[in-house]
């Protein structure tokens, strides 16, 4: 570990460093890793204002101005740090990067980590869509890997390019999304292939194979999403010890089909669905299934959940949630009333 931590008057500080205040005067290598990333890897800066492709990236003077540039070049187990854009519209949505990602599947391990100042669309850096056909933002095709601190808008709107945020882009053979960590996120304004249909993808979504097992969901904020994460088959596999805890899921209710849509394919084994904050059910025009979640085949629990309305059931038929007896419901609670299986 290369030290340069100094006293107030210049000279080098030595152990056991209680005579401080102390001054870091060069660059700082942990091996164990900092701010939860251990990184066996390279680091990677990207700044999409002032940087350039042609550029190393291995520091914020010589940063790369795509993330994809940077993705590429970083390998497995290396660490991606992005900069949001400068903001030059003080009336609209942050300025963005225009791309569509893809992590390979030689890149196990790699992390994605945006340089935010908190959970809110301006405080993040903001990624859209690239091209005019339906995509995902960012297809994530290598195992064990952590994506934080980035903001994803997907511009679904009727005549536009429909987009998903994040595909865990598992195949089962080729490509593994397995062990996919996504936290502290802002996902705007996705679907699948329709504005009205949650089915046909959201935000966050398993592909048709299914597959990509041991992914956790957490702290994330989703705002007008038809769909905020779906599971859109199982002809493979179905995805095992999901995590998806923590989360405000998507209102307002004019644009939302169904929060959580988890009953594609044969449903999820051992998913945990605790601790977030869902919003009133979906009053979108042409909407399909029209609840918080649709988890229709699923093994696992519901439980520590709020849902910002009343009068709803939760069941295998219930107007709040398809939630089978498979799933445990237990301590979730709705406007004024405890949720009890219908």
């Amino acid at each position: 570990m290369g030290l340069g931590l100094r006293g107030v008057g210049g000279n080098p500080a030595a152990s056991p460093y209680t005579h401080g205040p102390y001054t870091w005067d060069q660059q700082v290598t942990f091996s164990q890793g900092v701010a939860g990333v251990n990184s066996r890897g390279t680091i990677l800066y990207v700044d999409g204002s002032n940087g350039s492709d042609t550029n190393d990236g291995q520091s914020w003077s010589t940063a790369k101005k795509t993330i994809q540039a940077a993705v590429t070049a970083v390998g497995a187990d290396g660490v991606v740090f992005v900069l949001p854009k400068l903001i030059t519209d003080m009336a609209g949505d942050p300025t963005n990067y225009a791309e569509a990602i893809i992590i390979p599947a030689t890149h196990g391990g790699m992390s994605l980590i945006g340089v935010n100042r908190g959970r809110t669309q301006l405080g993040l850096p903001q990624i859209k869509p690239a091209g005019t056909t339906h995509t995902w933002i960012l297809k994530i095709r290598a195992p064990g890997c952590y994506i934080a601190g980035l903001g994803f808008n997907g511009n679904s709107t009727a005549g536009d390019p429909l987009n998903g945020a994040i595909l865990l882009d598992d195949d089962g053979s080729a490509k593994s999304a397995c062990g996919t960590t996504i936290e502290n996120c802002h996902f705007k304004n996705c679907c699948g292939t329709t504005v009205t249909d949650c089915r046909t993808g959201g935000a966050i979504d398993w592909p048709a194979a299914g597959n990509a097992w041991q992914v956790r969901i957490v702290g994330n904020r989703f705002y007008k999403n038809v769909c905020d994460i779906c599971l859109l088959g199982t002809s493979s596999n179905s995805p095992q010890d999901v995590i998806i805890e923590s989360n405000h899921f998507s209102g307002p209710t004019a644009s939302v089909d169904t929060n959580l849509y988890l009953a594609g394919g044969s449903g999820m084994d051992g998913v945990h669905v605790c601790n977030n904050t869902f919003g009133p059910i979906g009053t979108l025009g042409g909407a399909v299934v029209k609840r918080v979640i649709s988890a229709t085949g699923c093994v696992g629990i519901f439980s520590g959940n709020m849902v910002e309305t009343t009068g709803l059931t939760f069941g295998a038929l219930g107007s709040g949630g398809l939630i089978p007896t498979t799933m445990m419901i237990a301590g979730n609670f709705q406007d004024h009333a405890v949720i009890a299986r219908a």
